[in-house]
């Protein structure tokens, strides 16, 4: 038996199990990183309660998408690369964007280059922004409210990323196509 176990419904500790009926709702499955993090409800409630506010903020969600697909390759995270690749998708970035930002490249979009670049230098520089970082984000139309969104984001991602690298989810099939194997360290 795996140490992180893939919980349903059914096998979560009861504090986690509102959380995966959420995501059943709202993605038709309860993916498997999440029935993953199911075994620590403090993990898992921490994780829904970032990811609702995220979703709520003033980004977009092709913004966010963008954001959560650059923080997953920049942690060379699997799991999270392909969910976001397909998500990404689905809320309209293009695919040229996806596929630029799969390969460390910024998107030819001006505002999802200027997140996509922010997000990779938080993670890089953990968090220490020098003054022309945020400068080359402001220049690109996004307010000092909205570099606080991305903390979050990024924030929110290292949960998904970080769990993927502990616990090594399976990909679930309708991900199969967007699979994406991390640079050897």
């Amino acid at each position: 038996m795996s140490r992180y176990p893939v919980h349903t419904i059914e096998s979560a500790p009861e504090q986690s199990k509102p959380v995966l009926e959420q995501l059943q709702r709202t993605f038709g499955l309860i993916p498997n990183i999440a029935a993953k993090m199911a075994a620590s409800p403090v993990l898992i409630n921490g994780f829904i309660g970032l990811f609702e506010r995220v979703h709520a903020s003033s980004l977009t969600e092709p913004q966010i998408q963008t954001l959560l697909l650059t923080n997953a390759v920049t942690n060379a995270s699997e799991w999270p690369v392909a969910f976001h690749t397909a998500l990404a998708l689905k809320q309209g970035v293009p695919p040229a964007d996806v596929d630029a930002i799969r390969q460390r490249v910024l998107p030819r979009d001006a505002g999802l280059a200027a997140l996509s670049l922010v997000a990779r230098t938080l993670i890089d520089k953990r968090g220490r922004l020098t003054d022309a970082d945020q400068q080359r984000f402001f220049e690109a139309g996004f307010s000092a409210g909205q570099l606080l969104e991305v903390v979050a984001v990024v924030a929110a991602s290292a949960i998904t990323n970080y769990t993927a690298s502990v616990t090594q989810p399976a990909l679930e099939g309708q991900f199969e196509e967007f699979v994406w194997r991390a640079p050897a360290a």
